[in-house]
């Protein structure tokens, strides 16, 4: 079974990689996992926890020591704004290991980063924009229930304003939320972990797990029906969901929403409507060097039956078209991405995120890009080197080994705190294409960094 597992992971990365629409995974700069997306005045904030290059080389599992965000406009193009939140914000956690799946919502004009520490329970921290500064407010734990099942917190804020958080592993737990949204009201209640609720649990199964609830909940409404979707059991792992009237149930299982495929042994659930669609979230090890502690967060469009109950899916190369053309005459960051190859997202103090070419023909594609009817004359971009040979970024269309636009010659600016702005003359081109650039150099790693892009009418 396991070898099926990465039959099928290897099988999804062959097809990102060979067929020019794919998507998923939609970040390929890091492993990453737990999806938590958020929308926000017209874009998608996606939050996921990181499982470092290195986990499991110990033999210890997990390595999970900060969050991330990704967001986008257009649900093809994804910009990564690196690490918004860590360990290292709570002074009163353990800062070795266990930053696990997180969730924002948003109250006020204020954001609610509710985080969990395995083994430690769960924080909150806050800001005044889904980017961060995120700051702890209350300086201990939110929730200090069980310090190994309280994980996975999934707030929501129901039609008549009170606020709830859902949680944990193996029970299903949930508290009132204060309307300033860092301080809980009453007492910490369990779901009935019972048949009708969530399931008959196949396989193996104990006093604790009598159901296929396992972990991740993430609450959602559609029209006047609540659904609470879930990590599912036996492991690995599947996505359930069930329905009901009322945000504390009782809860009626549905079924399956996403069968146990992509070669991790985790799975967790997180849908939004954005746009006049549903869009369904997950994670799986798609990923070269993937496996069940190095994941990676895929999107499918979802859709539902007339009676509410939600389409069964699988896992696939992801969203085939963008909702809108993205305009290359604005300023654009490089970590902007559909898809890319040989790429690693990185961080320094003056230029925040920025990629890495990590090596010959690395490449990043940008899907649906419209230069209008009289297109361009000229590219703009910051970049370096610390190499000291013939570095280039060709600029190609739809394709890469497409057309040729221009290509950048590279200035040795020495380690990566050190940029050069670089100006050059471009082929015409009109209307909508993929966008790659292509990176160039002899050097066996760490080619050239980059930081934004931007065409000249």
């Amino acid at each position: 079974m396991k070898h099926t597992y990465k039959l099928i992971a290897t099988l999804i990365t062959i097809l990102n990689c060979s067929i020019g629409s794919a998507q998923n995974p939609i970040v390929q700069t890091n492993y990453s996992a737990d999806p938590a997306p958020m929308v926000h005045n017209g874009t998608v904030y996606l939050y996921t926890s990181h499982d470092e290059d290195d986990a499991n080389a110990d033999g210890k599992g997990f390595k999970m020591l900060n969050w991330s965000l990704y967001t986008s406009t257009d649900m093809a193009n994804w910009t990564g704004h690196g690490i918004v939140a860590s360990l290292k914000d709570f002074s009163w956690a353990k800062q070795d290991n266990g930053a696990w799946a997180v969730q924002c919502i948003e109250r006020n004009g204020k954001f609610y980063l509710y985080c969990p520490m395995h083994g430690g329970n769960i924080g909150v921290l806050v800001s005044d924009s889904p980017y961060g500064p995120f700051k702890d407010p209350i300086g201990k734990k939110l929730i200090d229930h069980h310090p190994w099942n309280d994980i996975d917190p999934t707030p929501f804020i129901d039609k008549d304003g009170q606020a709830y958080l859902f949680w944990g592993n193996p029970g299903l737990y949930y508290v009132k939320l204060n309307k300033d949204m860092i301080s809980t009201s009453g007492e910490v209640k369990q779901m009935p972990n019972t048949l009708e609720s969530f399931g008959k649990r196949e396989g193996e199964k104990n006093d604790e797990r009598p159901t296929t609830y396992e972990e991740g909940p993430w609450l959602y409404k559609r029209n006047s029906l609540y659904y609470l979707f879930f990590a599912a059991g036996p492991i690995p792992e599947h996505i359930g969901y069930s329905t009901s009237k009322s945000i504390t149930g009782p809860w009626k299982y549905q079924g399956i929403v996403m069968p146990t495929q992509g070669g991790s042994f985790t799975n967790h659930p997180g849908i939004i409507d954005f746009k006049g669609k549903s869009y369904f979230f997950y994670h799986n090890a798609a990923l070269p060097g993937g496996g069940g502690f190095t994941r990676s967060v895929c999107v499918e469009e979802a859709k539902f039956n007339k009676d509410g109950s939600i389409v069964q899916m699988n896992m696939t190369a992801g969203i085939k078209k963008s909702l809108s053309p993205l305009n290359p005459y604005v300023k654009t960051e490089a970590e902007t991405i559909a898809w890319s190859e040989g790429v690693k997202s990185m961080h320094d103090n003056e230029v925040s995120t920025f990629v890495m070419a990590k090596y010959n023909n690395a490449f990043i594609k940008i899907r649906e890009v419209n230069f209008g009817k009289k297109g361009p004359s000229k590219f703009t971009t910051r970049i370096g080197t610390a190499q000291n040979e013939n570095v280039s970024m060709e600029i190609r269309l739809d394709t890469k080994d497409g057309e040729l636009l221009g290509t950048v010659n590279v200035p040795m600016t020495g380690v990566n705190d050190k940029w050069s702005l670089q100006t050059i003359d471009v082929k015409k081109v009109s209307g909508i294409h993929d966008l790659y650039f292509v990176f160039k150099g002899k050097s066996k790693t760490d080619i050239l960094y980059f930081d934004y892009w931007k065409f000249l009418k």
